[in-house]
């Protein structure tokens, strides 16, 4: 056995120890873990580490003065906070979101928007953000029997990355490996069925400007692409964790919401990749604002800047 093989085992070992734990953890006790780890993450480890600079600047980027300094703090260990949970609950997700109980545990917003678009006989992009839990979205469409084509990125860890395909494909779905994807999304598409995308990070300078939270971020252009050349409907949404309440019940509730349905037929093919792309962005915003704190501010969401703001920065 080699080297890397026995690293990829053991890391499985330790995985499935803590998430054996993670099973039987009552909510207030997961409350408390979270709690923990993100007082680490936030006043113990350097800064640098956790990349609470970078969070910092994007919210203070995207919200301007609305937040004081002591809010965007607040709003980051809140955000870590909301990360260790959400380990916590997709591992009982399995026995917490079924068919008996899926409506003690999820409220619905705009439901009958996305069942329509699912029922409509074309097929749909279910499309999302890091932003709330987005694996919620999936369990509950794969509970009632809505299939769908999950794009994901293939972990490095083969046990590991066995294990989550294993618990996403546990409610029906099929798991598309991000890395060459565009074929296996654009074949599933051509059939009528839907896939399932997390579309938000900087997309480079292949990109098209979008405006996001007042600034221009790069976005990939092909979701977009993808909906118009399939004629496949957009579905935009998220599952964002609901407040506690100690008095409902002995786990989390989360709010699975339909933010937009934008149908590529209402939009002009030369200018409809740039309209689409801005339009679900703007639906992802207005999610975020509801709950920043559950919104993966550590990625570089403006990384690239646009040529004008370049040039005018060398000219400087």
């Amino acid at each position: 056995m080699n080297g890397r093989r026995l690293r990829h085992r053991l890391e499985y070992a330790a995985f499935l120890s803590v998430i054996s734990s993670l099973r039987i953890i009552p909510v207030p006790v997961q409350r408390l873990v979270s709690w923990l780890m993100a007082t680490l993450a936030c006043r113990v480890l350097p800064k640098k580490l956790t990349r609470y600079h970078i969070a910092f600047d994007n919210i203070r980027q995207a919200f301007g003065d609305e937040y004081s300094d002591a809010e965007v703090d607040r709003i980051i260990f809140d955000m870590w906070q909301h990360l260790f949970r959400l380990v916590s609950e997709v591992v009982q997700f399995p026995k917490q979101i079924t068919m008996e109980n899926t409506f003690e545990r999820i409220q619905f917003r705009n439901r009958e928007d996305a069942v329509c678009a699912l029922v409509s006989g074309r097929p749909v992009i279910l499309l999302s953000g890091h932003f709330g839990n987005w694996e919620t979205s999936v369990t509950s469409f794969g509970v009632f029997g809505f299939q769908l084509g999950v794009v994901a990125r293939a972990l490095d860890n083969p046990y590991l990355d066995a294990w989550f395909e294993r618990f996403r494909e546990s409610t029906g779905h099929t798991i598309i490996n991000k890395g060459g994807a565009r074929a296996a999304i654009e074949a599933r598409l051509a059939e009528g069925r839907h896939v399932a995308i997390l579309a938000d990070q900087d997309a480079g300078h292949r990109g098209v400007f979008i405006d996001f939270f007042g600034r221009p971020a790069s976005a990939y252009p092909s979701v977009a692409q993808l909906a118009m050349r399939n004629d496949a409907l957009i579905v935009m949404g998220c599952g964002i964790r609901q407040p506690d309440d100690a008095h409902q019940g002995s786990w989390v509730r989360y709010e699975v919401s339909c933010e937009d349905v934008i149908d590529p037929r209402d939009y002009d093919r030369d200018t409809g990749i740039e309209e689409i792309t801005q339009r679900f962005s703007a639906a992802l915003e207005s999610a975020v604002r509801r709950a920043p704190e559950q919104y993966f501010w550590i990625h570089r969401r403006w990384k690239t800047r646009p040529a004008d703001e370049q040039t005018v920065g060398r000219a400087a």
